[in-house]
């Protein structure tokens, strides 16, 4: 992963992306006046997502195209970390490299968004920028929703490894990692309990690693 980004942008609790404001607070962003508008996928310099983002809105800005430029978006996921017994949540990219940006395309839109600093071209077929399906939208600002949601934890488990459990009625206990399930983050740990050793499934954030 490249340079994670903070809070670029975030869902409403209607699924559709937030626009940053300048104190770092997010407001619902309002819908597109031009139904013609498409998403597009635009290529940046990696770790300069949000420079192409700042200078997109500035030049929608300058050259009044609010009406053919709308939302600029970029997907981050909220991951947690634990250091030192502490959890840390922050933001990081899971496209990084890319931008997403609604826009009305025509010859000057196209220019104006390609010519913008650190931008290295549209995805598509050939010349031509192929706008997102509605399915892939969807898909992309579901996945911002449930992350927030659900932040994941960034850490990995392997079977035969030692855990200690750190919340709920085994909290303390130690035991072996018998299966992880990377999509559910839960993991099956076997715990000595009165001299058995029995299956508990937890999930990820209940329990640590034994240095």
């Amino acid at each position: 992963m490249q340079d994670e980004e903070k809070n670029e942008a975030a869902p409403s609790a209607t699924g559709e992306p937030q626009a940053a404001a300048a104190d770092g607070t997010t407001a619902t962003a309002e819908a597109p006046k031009n139904p013609n508008m498409k998403w597009y996928i635009i290529h940046s310099y990696s770790g300069f997502e949000r420079k192409v983002k700042e200078s997109l809105e500035s030049r929608v800005a300058a050259f009044g195209l609010h009406d053919k430029i709308g939302k600029v978006l970029i997907p981050t996921e909220s991951v947690t970390e634990v250091r030192g017994g502490k959890k840390y949540t922050s933001e990081r990219m899971f496209y990084p490299g890319y931008v997403l940006v609604e826009m009305d395309m025509d010859d000057h839109v196209w220019h104006v968004v390609k010519s913008t600093p650190r931008v290295t071209g549209f995805v598509g077929t050939g010349q031509q920028p192929t706008p997102l399906s509605e399915e892939e939208v969807q898909h992309i600002v579901y996945k911002v929703a449930d992350s927030r949601e659900k932040p994941k934890l960034k850490v990995k488990f392997e079977k035969q490894e030692s855990v200690r459990i750190t919340e709920g009625p085994f909290a303390s206990f130690t035991g072996i990692v018998d299966e992880v399930n990377e999509d559910r983050e839960t993991l099956k740990v076997m715990v000595t309990i009165f001299g058995r050793s029995t299956p508990v499934e937890l999930e990820f954030n209940q329990v640590e690693k034994v240095a």
